[in-house]
């Protein structure tokens, strides 16, 4: 795809002032990187990043069934959900594949916000209007009507501290709405870096005049806040243990191999009718109840190689597996990997190898994340 017809967020100025470099990312010209990825990770690490995370789709649902197709479609349930609350959550096939993992919104019994992820958003929409039948509910695709930052590290909540005292007491996964002038935050204590922090929603128009506004004590102190590109974005969620989705989950993947059955709910529609089944449930049930043939782990290679998705693991010269992520941990200052390993050899402390090109190197099972705040 040429670069003319990729989609920019409202923050692509921003970029290209402080020297992003620009990538094709799920049909979005998103920076890569500002200068440097080990840099810009230690940072997110030690105080605090900004991350453009407009790509990402942000799909509204109102009305008298959006609760009820919620529960449908997702593997957590939504029944329940109190005003304020987010929850991540899958959205599966009939086999127990995931097309996505997902945070709803919950403002009230009536209206609900969905985040997905960039490359799977159409594919999203075209599922939920195949699989709604007479349901009566609005389902509004306001991915670019809307723009999405988040601030991550352990001196983001001091930072928003500034403008409010409401959002550093916020319980994780939940949020407030929030109205600066004209403009309305939505305010979340999420985050895809292992670190404390908080995303931010709010409308495309008016997105760099509020962030400035957002942050106006913080001024130029880039000691404290630095933009974060897509490279750093992606070790650091290696290091949380956190999945990529085309890496670690995808259709042919279901949650529960992934390490992902917190936020899979096999008794929906039992305890309470009110939430009926989802799309899936009868499938992970069968791999729940005879146990994943395959599991996501963690992996610490010997010497400072990284692995690569795709690459082989082995047992005794026999493959047991395959990477799924890699990379040389900047935190953890040496090379880590998630793959998945047939389940008897997924116990923390197996001996494996991994195939890098060729050569074999030498890999322990480590618990999931590698890093933890």
């Amino acid at each position: 795809m040429s670069t003319t017809t990729l989609r920019r967020t409202p923050f692509h100025g921003f970029h290209l002032e402080h020297g992003g470099k620009m990538v094709d990312f799920a049909g979005w010209e998103m920076p890569l990187t500002y200068g440097s990825i080990i840099d810009e990770h230690r940072h997110c690490r030690e105080k605090a990043g900004f991350f453009d995370v407009s790509h990402m789709g942000r799909i509204r649902f109102s009305g008298r069934h959006a609760r009820k197709f919620l529960d449908m479609v997702c593997t957590r349930q939504v029944l329940g959900m109190e005003t304020g609350m987010c929850r991540y959550s899958l959205v599966c096939n009939e086999q127990g594949g995931c097309l996505d993992d997902v945070i709803v919104y919950c403002f009230d019994e009536f209206e609900y916000l969905m985040v997905c992820n960039a490359s799977n958003r159409e594919k999203l929409l075209r599922h939920f209007q195949a699989v709604r039948g007479d349901m009566v509910f609005k389902m509004d695709d306001q991915t670019e009507s809307t723009a999405m930052v988040a601030l991550q590290g352990p001196k983001a909540m001091e930072l928003v501290g500034t403008m409010s005292t409401q959002i550093p007491q916020l319980k994780r996964y939940r949020f407030v709405q929030k109205n600066l002038l004209v403009v309305k935050l939505i305010v979340s204590r999420t985050g895809y870096t292992g670190e404390d922090g908080v995303e931010v929603i709010l409308g495309a128009g008016m997105a760099r005049t509020a962030m400035g506004m957002f942050l106006k004590d913080v001024k130029a102190d880039t000691s404290i806040l630095k933009p974060v590109g897509l490279g750093a974005r992606d070790t650091l969620r290696m290091e949380a243990g956190m999945p990529l989705y085309g890496h670690e989950i995808d259709e042919a993947t279901d949650p529960i191999s992934a390490g992902l059955a917190f936020a899979v709910k096999l008794d929906k529609g039992t305890d309470d009718a009110r939430a009926g089944r989802f799309i899936g449930q009868d499938a992970l049930q069968r791999i729940a109840d005879a146990g994943p043939v395959r599991k996501l782990v963690g992996l610490g290679l010997e010497g400072r190689r990284s692995a690569r998705q795709g690459m082989d693991v082995k047992s005794g010269g026999r493959t047991v597996g395959r990477v799924t992520s890699g990379c040389l941990s900047p935190t953890l200052d040496r090379a880590i990997a998630m793959a998945f390993v047939d389940a008897s050899l997924a116990q923390p402390g197996t001996t494996l190898e991994v195939d890098l090109r060729g050569t074999s190197v030498p890999a322990t099972v480590e618990p999931l994340p590698f890093f933890k705040r």
